[in-house]
């Protein structure tokens, strides 16, 4: 295993705890008080960045990539092609994944949405982004404020 097999399994790891905490104890008091800081996304942010720093390469590339629209495409699949490219992509996602389901599932208890229903938008909220994210805008609605 080298360094990008690591960053791929250490910024998968990282979210774990705080999914299964929103996904099987959402109203345990650990649950809340570790959803509240930046911690739970915070670990595959600073993987991304350690990685785009360990290759910084692919990156420079990309930017030069942007100066032809009709090569950014090519570039981003090169980039992605590679084992730093994945494992940064990787940690990408992943951080974008647990942020987004920390809202969604947010949102679901203050709705005081049906814990099966708010189970399953979690649940691919991480899994399926597209699925969970559907899932939040077909079932759950908000209440109006009162002015």
């Amino acid at each position: 295993m080298d360094v990008y097999d690591y960053a791929f399994f250490l910024s998968t790891m990282w979210v774990g705890p705080f999914w299964f905490g929103m996904l099987v104890f959402p109203d345990h008091e650990l649950t809340k008080k570790a959803m509240q800081g930046p911690l739970f996304f915070l670990g595959p942010i600073l993987i991304w960045w350690a990685v785009s720093i360990a290759d910084p390469q692919g990156l420079i590339d990309l930017a030069k990539d942007f100066t032809d629209p009709t090569g950014v495409l090519e570039g981003l699949a090169a980039l992605m092609g590679s084992k730093p490219g994945a494992a940064a992509a990787w940690a990408h996602m992943v951080a974008g994944d647990i942020f987004v389901t920390r809202w969604m599932w947010i949102r679901c208890t203050e709705e005081k949405t049906p814990r099966g229903l708010a189970a399953a938008i979690v649940f691919f909220g991480v899994m399926l982004m597209p699925v969970g994210v559907a899932l939040y805008l077909a079932f759950v609605r908000t209440t109006p404020s009162e002015a």
